[in-house]
């Protein structure tokens, strides 16, 4: 992934209004991140635990999307896997949503996904991150990081729809 400044980050959100967008918080060791080794930009909000956000570049152009979770539940505690790097996880995968764009979020409609917590989705298809007891696959990391891409892809759609 191309490294984003900060604007094109904030300028790329899709299901949010510009003044959301100035106001919610982009991280900032931009310059930091390991872009290389990102298939998307992904992080929660220092100060809303709820809000998390996820920045990526679909078809040439960066695309940003405003997510929420809900609170900590027992079902977090089992082992969960994630709908886009297919990570499975004990206690780290979160039920996050995001409100559509356009029309249809402002009525309320929104769509979901199970995801890493810690949206590290990249980190942990490369064996950057350890995620612990990991489930044998047969796929190259070259197809992990294809079926993460796909995913995301999927995901984005269905917010844009």
């Amino acid at each position: 992934m191309n490294p984003l400044t900060e604007h094109e980050i904030r300028s790329a959100f899709v299901n949010c209004t510009k003044g959301e967008a100035s106001r919610l918080n982009v991280p900032r060791d931009l310059a930091d991140r390991p872009w290389d080794d990102l298939d998307f930009l992904g992080w929660r909000d220092p100060q809303a635990p709820d809000r998390a956000y996820l920045a990526a570049e679909l078809d040439g152009r960066p695309v940003a999307v405003a997510l929420r979770s809900s609170g900590a539940a027992s079902w977090q505690a089992r082992r969960s896997i994630c709908s886009l790097c297919v990570t499975t996880h004990t206690g780290g995968v979160s039920l996050l949503v995001a409100p559509l764009a356009g029309k249809a979020g402002k009525q309320g409609n929104s769509v979901g996904a199970y995801m890493c917590s810690d949206l590290a989705c990249s980190l942990y298809v490369r064996g950057r991150k350890d995620v612990g007891t990991r489930l044998h696959e047969s796929l190259t990391v070259e197809e992990k990081i294809g079926r993460t891409v796909a995913n995301l892809t999927a995901f984005v759609a269905k917010v844009t729809a």
